[in-house]
């Protein structure tokens, strides 16, 4: 029965029905042919174009002579379409509302759009390195940074050498030195100096072409920055640019684009110099499937487009973002997938600006910096952009940047919806700004490589970040974090589920699953007049919720003060501002009489859920009791003890909590999962969470959903952290 649905399903994948406005792309076609069908006539006098560039001017073509108001359908043929440049497009190759423009594959293809060319020719070199002559293949004065074989990305020549057995945690060289404390300022630190020890010094010829890969300080992200110069004599680094924060002992960093490195299968270099590429091939390489970037950029969609949808390719191959689209209306990417693009800079899919673009159905991974960006609206009117990713497949991003997430979005009015999300260095979805709308996601096995993390994060120093934002009906679950405890690294660690950093206000999180984070559940880091209603919190490590606040004397505070002050004066007196809820109280009347400023916080109608006999209910520090609302809670530790932090005479924690004003009217029994054991926490009838007016979830919608517009159906997910844990040492 289910096979039948999915066949009916793909049935309903708007198929395209030929038409004197439709034109044809194939690898087989002639650019001087009319491009009016989708295969060559039996004397190969007529058929398809032969480049995506022909088929766009042919558009422009007809617009031109009159036929402006026609919808049009490129039909692009299987095969390999390698750029030589950018397809750009603009408001002339844009589409109506009732004429709307297409870019498809042919049918049921997925034409294969690559952002380079291949490499031939290999001969052997030394032992099992080859080479190869790429100024001759088209690459002249190409410094590319990305290799593929098989489908799959090469490593650049490293010290230490990628470690497969354990890519996260292993290959990894660590700054020697006495630790210094993580949250302890230095004055005058030297963002750009990296010593190394003793066993870590090697011999290379041209140091200067190298680059560092160094996580600096606080092990929140990384930085990739060139080497300017290298001392032997006093093990010495010096950087061509600051790193993010000063790198200080215990960091760790590894070497790359090292020719001396190239010591193992998978790795390669290239000489610049001479055009040479070197390469040691992984056992079984098809060296028939060599290729490396020429572009940075595959897809551009420039100002004023409107109307125009790419459908069902297959986007690889570039440096930069594979599909750009800046301040276009109505633009979508659909039922594609976008794989092995990006350097450090480098996305998936980039929407900036404009109203109602999307990335649809889509399948990204394997993606140097973030695998979709959205950002757009005007904050100051909050004016919203409405752009979108939704019932996506999102994994392993971040592999050069490390705050590369599944979704980003920046701005007003943006929303991610339906992906499933995992293996990402940092957060899985990003978001700052206002009125954006997170729901319906998948997200698991996040935080991979950093520490103070959580699946969804967002900060609000300016005082208006993220007000008005939703997050609701999401699971998140296996929150991983990795640093440095007791002087080892450690896997989990340092990880929340959702993350209200630093003053965030006005957030709504509602009707989530959130399973398995250390630090906790949710963190509301100083966070106001957030609320957090509705939600199952399963099972964290140290406590299930963490309140962390603010005094007056707190560094951030007194430091990110003025940039708040000068946010809500510059929008107080807007209409949509005024009309937004808790707007009234200007920041420097938020110090409470206890110097406190954490407030108008509620958290009711939740479920909490745990075990393990350590872990705490909450932590609370800096917190007001009495401007702060925690009630109407059912509340499960297997009827251990619950600990608060709060202390009485007797000893009784929970006695003191209460006394305190909180959780007054909430219950402490078994909820009454359908399977809590296998991550079913559907509510069993009888369940009483249901007497303080929880709402059931609807986690049948939560993650992609089955449609025409899937890149693939039913999902197969990548094997990743869930299949191949962190070994930590």
């Amino acid at each position: 029965m289910k096979l039948a649905v999915l066949r009916c399903l793909a049935l309903l994948a708007p198929l395209p029905l030929r038409r004197a406005a439709d034109l044809y792309v194939s690898p087989e076609g002639n650019d001087a042919w009319s491009g009016r069908g989708p295969a060559a006539n039996a004397a190969r006098t007529d058929g398809p174009f032969a480049t995506l560039e022909r088929a766009r001017d042919e558009l422009r073509r007809r617009r031109e002579a009159g036929a402006a108001n026609e919808p049009f359908t490129v039909h692009v043929r299987a095969g390999r379409f390698a750029l030589e440049r950018p397809l750009r497009l603009d408001a002339r190759d844009s589409g109506t509302a009732t004429a709307p423009v297409v870019w498809r594959g042919y049918r049921d293809e997925h034409p294969l759009i690559l952002g380079g060319k291949p490499i031939r020719d290999f001969v052997a070199h030394e032992g099992k390195i080859l080479k190869a002559d790429v100024n001759t293949q088209g690459f002249k004065g190409v410094p590319f940074r990305l290799l593929l074989c098989d489908g799959q990305q090469q490593i650049l020549a490293r010290y230490p050498n990628y470690d497969p057995q354990n890519p996260y945690g292993g290959g990894w060289a660590y700054v020697p030195g006495a630790p210094v404390p993580m949250y302890s300022d230095i004055p005058g630190e030297d963002k750009r100096t990296l010593p190394f020890a003793s066993p870590d010094a090697r011999s290379w010829s041209n140091p200067t072409e190298a680059e560092v890969m160094v996580f600096p300080r606080y092990n929140w992200w990384n930085n990739l920055v060139r080497i300017a110069s290298l001392d032997s004599a006093t093990r010495t680094i010096k950087l061509a640019a600051d790193c993010s924060y000063a790198i200080r002992p215990g960091d760790r960093y590894y070497v790359r684009n090292v020719r001396e490195e190239l010591d193992a299968p998978g790795e390669w270099y290239l000489d610049r110099a001479t055009g040479t590429l070197y390469f040691w091939p992984p056992a079984g390489a098809n060296l028939g499937t060599v290729f490396a970037p020429t572009l940075r950029t595959l897809v551009e969609l420039a100002e004023g487009t409107a109307h125009v949808t790419l459908r069902g390719f297959v986007f690889e191959g570039c440096e930069g973002t594979a599909i750009t689209m800046q301040n276009t209306r109505h633009c979508r990417v659909v039922a594609s997938t976008i794989r092995n693009v990006g350097d450090y800079q480098g996305n998936g899919v980039s929407i900036t600006g404009g109203t109602d673009n999307g990335v649809s159905g889509c399948d990204l991974h394997h993606i140097g910096r973030s695998a979709i960006t959205l950002a757009g609206g005007e904050q100051r009117t909050l004016t919203s952009a409405g752009n979108f990713a939704d019932n996506n497949y999102l994994h392993h991003t971040g592999l050069l940047y490390k705050q590369g997430v599944g979704v980003s979005l920046t701005g007003v009015g943006q929303r991610a919806s339906h992906n499933l999300i995992h293996d990402c260095p940092r957060f899985a979805i990003q978001f700052m700004g206002n009125n954006h709308l997170i729901e319906f996601n998948h997200v698991r096995h996040v935080n991979l490589e950093t520490a103070d993390t959580g699946a969804i994060y967002t900060g609000g120093r300016d005082w208006l970040g993220a007000r008005g934002s939703v997050i609701r009906y999401n699971f998140f679950h296996d929150m991983l974090g990795y640093g440095l405890e007791k002087g080892k690294w450690v896997s989990p660690h340092f990880a929340w589920g959702v993350y209200l950093d630093d003053n965030t206000g006005g957030v709504t999180v509602f009707g989530n699953i959130v399973a398995r984070a250390v630090r906790g559940g949710i963190h509301l880091h100083n966070g106001r007049d957030n609320t957090v209603e509705n939600n199952v919190f399963i099972e964290s490590a140290q406590q299930q919720i963490q309140l962390s606040g603010w005094t007056d004397q707190h560094r951030y505070w007194t430091t990110h003060s003025p940039t708040m002050i000068a946010a809500y004066e510059s929008v107080q007196d807007q209409p949509a501002w005024r009309a937004m809820p808790h707007m009234e109280l200007h920041p420097r009347d938020a110090v409470l009489p206890d110097h406190t400023i954490m407030a108008g916080n509620t958290f009711s109608k939740n479920i909490v859920y745990w075990q393990n006999r350590t872990a705490a209910y909450v932590s609370a520090r800096s917190f007001s009791f009495t401007h702060n609302s925690i009630d109407r809670n059912l509340i499960w530790h297997g009827g251990a003890p619950l600990r608060t932090g709060q202390k009485s005479p007797q000893g009784d924690e929970w006695a003191a909590w209460q006394a305190a004003g909180m959780d007054r009217h909430s219950v402490i029994a078994d909820p009454k999962f359908v399977d809590a054991a296998h991550d079913d926490y559907r509510l069993q009838p009888e369940s009483p969470a249901f007497a303080l007016g929880f709402q059931r979830i609807p986690i049948e919608k939560i993650g992609p959903y089955a449609s025409g517009d899937r890149a693939s159906w039913p999902i197969v997910e990548a094997e990743g952290a869930r299949e191949h844990p962190l070994v930590v040492h």
